[in-house]
């Protein structure tokens, strides 16, 4: 089997002498040397993740964004006792974890939703308004009916 080409003589096969983890566990660095010339150089190994591509309700694509999503979370969690970052951290963690290379940005909505409902009815409520596109004051009633509901039946049990 064929490894790493040497920088020095250009033969086509090395040994690994030593492998450690860098950039908080995403890269690995590995120390190599020549089974030809004995020459030591270094190699770097990253995970290639492609970056899916959301699927917007217009029909337009673009690539996903966390930074996009994270901005709506912040201010669906404004003075709001969840963190923001680690939602959008584990949307994220979620969409690269799906393996798809294209989701669509209600998918995405529908994710941060089931996860701000389990954390913050309010936050929950917050972030449905813009992604629902709630036009009127009786959407948010029937919303918030639907959360008190479930709230009881969670006391309940």
């Amino acid at each position: 089997m064929k490894g790493m080409k040497c920088p020095t003589c250009g033969y086509e096969d090395s040994k690994v002498i030593d492998s450690r983890p860098v950039e908080e566990n995403n890269s690995i660095k590995r120390r190599r040397e020549c089974l030809s010339c004995h020459a030591r150089f270094t190699t770097y190994e990253i995970i290639d993740q492609t970056t899916p591509v959301v699927l917007k309700k217009d029909g337009s694509r673009e690539l996903f964004d966390k930074n996009k999503l994270a901005a709506g979370l912040y201010k669906a969690c404004e003075k709001r006792p969840v963190d923001a970052k680690a939602v959008a951290d584990e949307i994220e963690a979620m969409v690269q974890g799906s393996m798809k290379s294209e989701i669509t940005s209600h998918r995405i909505g529908e994710m941060a939703m089931e996860k701000l409902r389990q954390l913050d009815p309010v936050a929950y409520v917050r972030f449905a308004s813009v992604h629902r596109e709630f036009k009127d004051i009786d959407t948010f009633m029937r919303e918030i009916s639907e959360l008190k509901q479930e709230e009881e039946k969670n006391k309940e049990e």
